[in-house]
């Protein structure tokens, strides 16, 4: 075991979980064909083409840009909080985040007329919604964290 973890790097569960991961992709591909992942009309349209843009959009952008904000907010000295505000910043931005990816066509009222077709209704309320998400998710956050601070320094 500790054999296959030092050349492998990591836990051995990890390898069959990366495994069964590969054999569920191939398992799709073989099932749908592997015609659906390209578009022959239009190119930039493919399932391929998009997955691996956000492969490299995630690996080459994303990745380097929140570990340096996390770099930024970890490297904060310790000893000028009672209580780290690390955390308390991760969650909500980690929220933001996955709302706005979730979302996001919405948000920028991309595919506008697709959507008034298939609901009837408009995309204008999804910004406003996701920026009073975001809004809250930032007031609570900062509301435990300030209980937080208190209980920390009553008990001090």
């Amino acid at each position: 075991m500790r054999a296959f973890t030092k050349i492998y790097g990591g836990h051995p569960l990890h390898a069959v979980g990366l495994l069964l991961s590969f054999a569920l992709v191939g398992y799709v591909v073989a099932i749908a064909g592997p015609q659906t992942l390209w578009n022959r009309d239009v190119w930039w349209q493919s399932i391929i083409v998009w997955f691996l843009g956000s492969v490299l959009l995630h690996d080459a952008v994303l990745y380097p840009l929140y570990s340096l904000l996390d770099r930024l907010i970890t490297g904060i000295p310790r000893r000028r909080f009672a209580v780290s505000p690390v955390n308390f910043v991760r969650v909500p931005a980690l929220g933001a985040a996955l709302t706005f990816l979730m979302f996001f066509p919405g948000i920028l009222s991309q595919g506008a007329e697709s959507y008034r077709a298939a609901t009837g209704l408009t995309q204008d309320p999804f910004l406003g919604r996701w920026l009073i998400l975001t809004t809250a998710l930032f007031t609570v956050s900062a509301a435990a964290y300030f209980i937080r601070l208190i209980f920390v320094r009553s008990r001090a």
